[in-house]
């Protein structure tokens, strides 16, 4: 009896995944344990492992499709097993052999009407080249890149009707559907024989046609440019679709200001010329800031919640959200209950999330559940600018980078390292001057950092 293989359950807020590729084909040996297929959560990349050793004999979505969790993804058996009944409702068997099949798709009535069609369409279809087939014949032949040229028909005066692409078909290399998908769509070539048994072609045995360039239309004469076109899907799609969310369902309001660094500098160098064994040296100016908004966030309770359903939860425990840059797209792991962790755990915290993030082995679970996010954009020359909210977050602090500011003191003006800071806030839920509070004393405590930590 065939086993099958489930989109696995991924935490407790992840309701479906989108398939991002097949590890494997039908027809391919695996083994229990083995990656079958890649899937994405939100922000997720995860393996998907076959529960059993046999081989490939049906894959029921596509790459790029978004499945349910717990719905049968393909089939792992022995050669020949029945997989019918535990194809998803709506979807498509893509099986390991699939030729038999087609030559009994034709019933007698098909067949007869194919002849008659044959016939008429002598006298009154229009003129097709030179060569001689029926319509359906040629569709089929399309359908199924199948090369009509020197192909034989059987039909009157020897036209090609559907059964001889057919039959053609029978005998060309064996091809899986989706590597013929793939073929039919244009953008791949299929060679001679393929890597699969009895040298069926599997989408892998493809290799890429160049792209030919996308011209846009000539202005006033001028010459076109070149486009490069990339279709949204993925977690780039994912993304896309949740900060157009964010912004068309919260009122967004962001402040700005910026917090004397000497401090926060001060104690980074501190920390850096500290005995090895403390766990310190490696402890980022970035840490520390994780650490003051954790801190300050216990008092001020309406930025440490979130709002659903029209109802806020304000949170005891502040679960701090941090945005990652990953090749990928953008992911925030949370460090749960920051607010109790020492300065040497949350810095190990961040950089195992984030090494989680960048190596694809995050789980699920550890990018939901969060109060409250902070981005930093701060390497990259950034002062200020305005995020965007983690929704259903109500509050989000983006982090520029740190520049000399003049301030005036005791008649003379001096230049003092300042860090920008940017609140975004939704403003259906938080007034700004609440807001504005929380950014003047998460200021201040950056700028008294050590009776900040004394806290």
């Amino acid at each position: 009896m065939a086993t099958a293989v489930l989109m696995p359950k991924q935490g407790q807020s992840v309701e479906s995944c989108l398939i991002a590729s097949w590890k494997k084909q039908p027809g391919d040996q695996v083994a229990a344990g083995e990656t079958v297929c890649e899937v994405e959560t939100d922000k997720a990349l995860l393996e998907v492992e076959s529960p059993a050793s046999g081989v490939v004999l049906a894959l029921f979505f596509q790459e790029g499709d978004e499945v349910p969790v717990l719905t049968t993804i393909a089939a792992i058996g022995e050669p020949g097993e029945d997989v019918s009944d535990l194809r998803p409702a709506g979807t498509v068997i893509q099986e390991l052999s699939d030729t038999q099949e087609e030559r009994q798709a034709v019933t007698a009535q098909a067949e007869a009407q194919e002849t008659t069609e044959a016939v008429v369409s002598q006298f009154n279809s229009e003129p097709t080249g030179s060569v001689n087939i029926s319509p359906r014949a040629r569709n089929l032949a399309a359908k199924r890149n199948l090369d009509i040229a020197g192909l034989q028909g059987s039909g009157p005066e020897g036209r090609i009707i559907e059964r001889d692409i057919q039959a053609a078909l029978v005998k060309a290399p064996a091809m899986t559907p989706l590597a013929r998908t793939m073929v039919t769509q244009g953008g791949y070539e299929a060679p001679a024989r393929g890597s699969g048994a009895g040298g069926r072609i599997l989408a892998r045995d493809l290799s890429a046609m160049p792209a030919a360039p996308v011209h846009t239309k000539a202005v006033g004469g001028e010459e076109a440019d070149e486009v490069k076109a990339t279709p949204v899907k993925g977690v780039r799609k994912v993304i896309a679709e949740r900060m157009l969310n964010s912004l068309q369902t919260t009122a967004q309001l962001t402040l700005n200001t910026t917090a004397d660094a000497r401090a926060l500098k001060a104690y980074r160098q501190r920390l850096k010329q500290s005995q090895a064994e403390l766990g310190l040296q490696t402890v980022t100016i970035n840490d520390l800031i994780l650490l003051a908004v954790s801190r300050t966030l216990l008092q001020y309770p309406e930025l440490n919640a979130r709002f659903t359903d029209e109802t806020i939860y304000q949170y005891q425990d502040v679960h701090l959200g941090v945005a990652v840059d990953t090749p990928r797209g953008l992911m925030v792991p949370v460090i749960r209950r920051a607010n109790i962790l020492s300065l040497r755990q949350l810095a190990q915290e961040a950089k195992r999330l984030a090494t989680a993030c960048l190596d694809k082995t995050i789980a699920p679970d550890e990018l939901t559940g969060g109060t409250f996010t902070v981005t930093n954009l701060g390497s990259f020359g950034i002062e200020t600018f305005t995020p965007v909210l983690n929704t259903p977050e109500v509050g989000i602090l983006g982090v520029g980078n740190i520049n000399l500011k003049p301030v005036e003191g005791e008649g003379e003006v001096t230049f003092i390292p300042h860090l920008g800071l940017s609140l975004t806030i939704n403003h259906q839920v938080i007034d700004g001057a609440p807001a504005a509070r929380f950014l003047q004393t998460l200021a201040q405590g950056l700028a008294e950092l050590e009776l900040l930590l004394a806290l």
